[in-house]
């Protein structure tokens, strides 16, 4: 099996995944740029509530990302009933994780209240995730689903669902945000309406979708009732569990980054919001590359075939890199015209231009990261990369983030070169995690 046949099916699987990311992100892409239209302080407001918001999706997406390589493995093993049992599983996780979600977004206001933000951004940006966190048990739903199908090898639904949602999202926005159709103006606000409406649509799409096509039918996912199982839901948190805490304490470190940089003022978090936004936009690349990274390396050892999972990990790796160069280098080249997309306020172009040349710097390791990760979730082996992220997220990013932007008075730039150390640190953990125990004659034992 050759390098351009392993590129091509990675890509086959990746592309559509891509695309969802990309559209599925594109929700806060619109929100961000549409309240940059209304001013600094809403643009501040979904800043530190699409953060915060964004900290529980995290955990709940690495919670439930363990569908993936369940499915994946028993799928390549022939074994479909077993994964449709999983997923059923998955789903009772899934309505806890939702309802948890649900109460903490509707706590959140405990966290602004520790932080010294301006009153005015804090206020709104209580108010857009009380009205986001209706939306949780929809998007926690739909998570098990999309990683049921992935699994299965099928990725183009979360391309539909994805696109699906950016369309019904802008027009959701302008009526809510600007009160139009008799509708009040709700700001900031109205986009966490916009979203959580979203994502129920989002949600019935997908089971609509898996009900209608005969490839999901051996699954039998919805044609049997499974009570809980607590074995079988122990063994998807024994998975789960360490990459929802691993990517949480990656979103976390923007998290408390962008709530430290609110401290500053409403300039530097807007500044920062829109440099962080696209960047994560960008991120979301090698985030759809990861999952066809886990499906590709799962079946190949489901097929009980170390080689060729050891194989799926590398190539993986190398398009990530590939691709986020090439994302570098845009970025690098049009860093204002990037800024202006966003806001017509000249000082907060002005520093979020700035900003964005060190989004270009962390786009390589961040790619080799998630890439990595995506090939170890495969292997489920969840558990020693979860401590590599405590030492680069928190340990290194974070410690000297903090150290650059308050004691040195570097301004967001210090948090930035922190938010790059610390990724730089967990893809040469991650990626040398990775070479070493999927040599052959260890992958199966991983597994």
């Amino acid at each position: 099996m050759n390098l351009r046949y392993e590129v091509g099916r990675t890509f086959l699987l990746a592309a559509p995944l891509i695309v969802g990311q990309l559209t599925n992100f594109g929700m806060n892409f619109v929100d961000t740029v549409m309240a940059g239209r209304l001013g600094a302080e809403d643009l501040g407001a979904i800043a530190i509530g699409s953060a915060i918001w964004g900290a529980g999706f995290m955990f709940s997406l690495g919670v439930l990302m363990s569908v993936s390589p369940f499915v994946a493995q028993f799928d390549g093993a022939g074994e479909h009933r077993a994964a449709g049992s999983v997923t059923r599983q998955a789903l009772w996780l899934a309505l806890v994780l939702g309802c948890l979600m649900w109460l903490g977004m509707r706590n959140a206001g405990l966290v602004m209240e520790l932080l010294d933000l301006d009153e005015s951004v804090a206020a709104l940006a209580s108010g857009y995730i009380k009205a986001i966190s209706w939306g949780a048990p929809a998007l926690t739903g739909m998570l098990v689903l999309r990683f049921f199908s992935e699994g299965t090898g099928k990725t183009r639904p979360t391309m539909y669902i994805g696109v699906a949602g950016i369309l019904l999202n802008i027009p959701l926005n302008y009526t809510l945000m600007f009160g139009k159709l008799g509708m009040p103006a709700l700001g900031a606000v109205g986009c966490g309406w916009a979203t959580a409406i979203v994502l129920w649509v989002q949600l019935f799409m997908m089971v609509v979708y898996i009900l209608g096509k005969p490839h999901y039918r051996p699954f039998e996912v919805f044609r049997r009732f499974s009570a809980p199982r607590f074995q079988e839901i122990g063994s998807l948190l024994r998975v789960g569990l360490p990459v929802g805490v691993m990517i949480f304490l990656e979103g976390s470190l923007f998290v408390a980054a962008a709530l430290l940089i609110g401290t500053l003022g409403a300039l530097p978090v807007a500044a920062h919001q829109v440099a962080i936004n696209f960047a994560g936009l960008m991120f979301m690349i090698p985030v759809g590359l990861s999952g066809a990274i886990t499906v590709r390396v799962g079946n190949a050892i489901g097929r009980r075939d170390p080689e060729a999972a050891r194989r799926a990990g590398l190539v993986g790796m190398g398009m990530a890199l590939c691709i986020q160069s090439v994302v570098a280098l845009v970025i690098l080249s049009f860093p204002t015209a990037i800024a202006r997309m966003y806001t017509t306020d000249p000082d907060v172009i002005e520093l979020a231009a700035g900003l964005l040349l060190f989004a270009a710097i962390f786009q390589l390791p961040d790619a080799l990261q998630a890439a990595t990760a995506g090939a170890l979730r495969g292997m489920k082996d969840t558990r020693i990369p979860l401590i590599f992220t405590v030492i680069a997220y928190w340990l290194v990013g974070m410690s000297l983030g903090w150290w650059l932007t308050f004691r040195q008075d570097m301004g967001p730039a210090g948090m930035w070169i922190g938010l790059i150390a610390g990724l730089t640190v967990a893809a040469v953990l991650l990626g040398g995690r990775y070479w070493r125990i999927s040599r052959p004659g260890r992958v199966l034992k991983i597994a």
